[in-house]
């Protein structure tokens, strides 16, 4: 079976979460499961290993599971893209629209540095909003986007569109 069968067996959907008429993607049996997780992590090295990534980073908090574990294994930096007011030092912030309303990253002004290639990891990419605001934050302190790396794409949501101004190099493990 290949990490996206696998991907597929694990993940459930959940219908009418968090409101009536979506299907959400529930990516927590893959933590229930350490072989899977394993094969996951395995999958992500693979990919990315002779990338030269500098760092990274990933997108609160799901992007952090599997974006932290990655940084370790490539021996890169990770770049911790928060929520407003989650961070405590002196930060950058961008703001995004939303479907309903708007919101609101941050990132650490000293995470990246001018010219390091950072790969973006998050779990999920469904309109591209988060991750697009991510690439915005690493681009104001000069990084450059080498990748953006998702658990799980909704190809009829369309978010590598957007995505697809910062970089071509866009990758899900599984798609639906």
């Amino acid at each position: 079976m290949n990490i996206e069968q696998t991907l597929k067996s694990v993940i459930r959907d959940v219908h009418d979460f968090p409101k009536p008429g979506i299907v959400f993607k529930d990516i927590t049996p893959i933590m229930l499961n350490p072989k899977v997780s394993e094969e996951v992590l395995d999958e992500l090295v693979s990919i990315y290993k002779d990338q030269q990534v500098d760092v990274v980073a990933g997108i609160e908090s799901r992007g952090f599971l599997f974006g932290f574990p990655l940084a370790m294994r490539l021996g890169v930096p990770f770049v911790l893209i928060r929520k407003k007011g989650k961070l405590p030092y002196d930060k950058i912030s961008y703001d995004y629209s939303l479907e309903y309303g708007t919101a609101t990253i941050e990132m650490h002004t000293d995470a990246v540095a001018n010219g390091q290639r950072v790969l973006i990891h998050d779990d999920l990419l469904a309109t591209g909003g988060s991750a697009e605001a991510a690439a915005h934050l690493i681009q104001k302190c000069g990084g450059e986007i080498v990748g953006f790396n998702f658990l799980v794409g909704l190809d009829f949501l369309d978010g590598k569109t957007k995505l697809m101004n910062f970089s071509n190099n866009i990758v899900n493990l599984a798609t639906y």
